[in-house]
């Protein structure tokens, strides 16, 4: 019966492999989370979901799969399994009165006794008051549409009346995870943990755990132990391009922006515009009057520094490949000369562009930078980052 469900996986772009379906249904078999939808949504996506990108891939799935439940009728469910009588009896009992239980009794035969359990059933959704355990149709029960529950889950109600459910699996929480899509401040932090080489130091403020237990062990009493915390040993230097047609994409430059500085403890920043060029700086506002010499930046960063740009290299072609292409002043050096100096400093670099990749082939001059890059330019998607990372670790 899961079938279906593997194969809108598969559809939806979830890379699931057989052997992880298979895995999926020995966990079932198990009774991993029989009766359980919110138990059998994570099981499902722990099972054959192994990378974040794909969250919410899985979730378009999983409803395109299991929506429409709220449609079935109690003589769907009743007919499409050959339900044994003993086990109809030991269900009846979770959902009867005592009262009721008689009445049932005095009434004997199997057919009656599906009759019965069948208008229990149409009750609990023709009246939206049901019994509180599986049958989760109105009442209290945790699981179902129509009812209330302060722990509950919704499954198949298009609307919440009572605001209290827990899970509902359209409501799709992991959409930003997709890695097709632009990225916010939590996204990019998330790719930008790619690029870690963790060291420790500052003062002994953290517990070590295992020196702990090793240490007390071997003194025959607690010897507390502590070291320095861990933290991203990580250097960067950042160029980000502003102004002209970078300005519309300043909130993505922006969030960017915030989750390097969160990310990376070791982390300068230089702003240019267009191409670099001998000049860069810290404010726009100083760009002018403050402005530091390239070579300055050149010589203060060792090559032991990552270096990211970030722009939309969309200019004229003149401005890279000329001396005098500037658009706001006279370089006495083509931009490509800076490039060149900057890729040789930094041997790990690349070039983050805000234009989807698509678009990239009909503009010349990030057709040139990308030649100076030697390809090393990725679009600011959680797969382009999460490459770039990969590429400068």
């Amino acid at each position: 019966m899961f079938l279906p469900f593997f194969d809108a996986l598969r559809r939806g772009g979830v890379p699931v492999s057989l052997r992880e379906y298979l895995s999926f249904l020995e966990g079932l078999a198990a009774g991993l989370c029989t009766y359980d939808i919110d138990g059998f949504y994570y099981f499902a996506r722990a099972a054959m979901v192994k990378d974040e990108r794909f969250l919410d891939r899985f979730d378009r799935a999983f409803s395109e799969a299991f929506s429409g439940l709220e449609a079935i009728t109690p003589d769907d469910v009743l007919e499409a399994v050959d339900l044994p009588e003993e086990w109809l009896r030991k269900q009846l009992e979770k959902h009867l009165t005592d009262e009721e239980k008689e009445q049932i009794e005095a009434l004997g035969g199997f057919d009656n006794l599906m009759e019965t359990l069948k208008k229990r059933l149409e009750e609990q959704k023709g009246r939206h008051q049901g019994g509180n355990k599986w049958i989760g149709t109105g009442g209290t029960s945790p699981f179902g549409a129509y009812g209330y529950n302060p722990e509950g889950v919704r499954i198949g109600q298009k609307e919440s009346r009572h605001q209290r459910a827990v899970k509902v699996w359209d409501k799709r929480e992991f959409r930003d995870f997709d890695d097709t899509v632009e990225l916010g401040t939590r996204n990019i932090k998330v790719a930008l943990k790619r690029l870690r080489q963790w060291a420790r130091h500052g003062a002994n403020e953290e517990l070590d755990l295992p020196g702990t237990i090793r240490a007390s062990a071997e003194a025959g009493y607690i010897d507390v132990k502590t070291r320095p915390e861990r933290h991203n040993a990580v250097k960067v230097v950042l160029f980000l391009d502003v102004g002209g047609s970078m300005d519309a994409h300043v909130q993505l430059v922006e969030e960017l922006f915030s989750a390097a500085k969160s990310e990376f403890k070791h982390l300068e920043h230089w702003y240019f515009h267009n191409c670099l060029y001998e000049g860069v700086w810290k404010s726009n506002k100083r760009r002018w009057n403050e402005a530091t010499p390239t070579w300055d930046v050149l010589h203060r960063y060792g090559p032991d520094y990552k270096c990211i740009f970030v722009g939309d290299a969309s200019m004229s072609p003149y401005e890279i490949t000329h001396r005098g292409g500037a658009n706001e002043h006279w370089n006495d050096e083509a931009g490509h000369v800076w490039l060149t100096r900057a890729r040789e400093q930094w041997p790990d670099h690349t070039w983050l562009n805000p234009i989807p990749e698509r678009g990239w082939s009909y503009t010349q001059s990030i057709q040139i930078i990308r030649e100076i890059f030697e390809n090393r330019m990725h679009p600011l998607t959680l797969e382009g980052i999460t490459a770039a990372m990969k590429e400068l670790g």
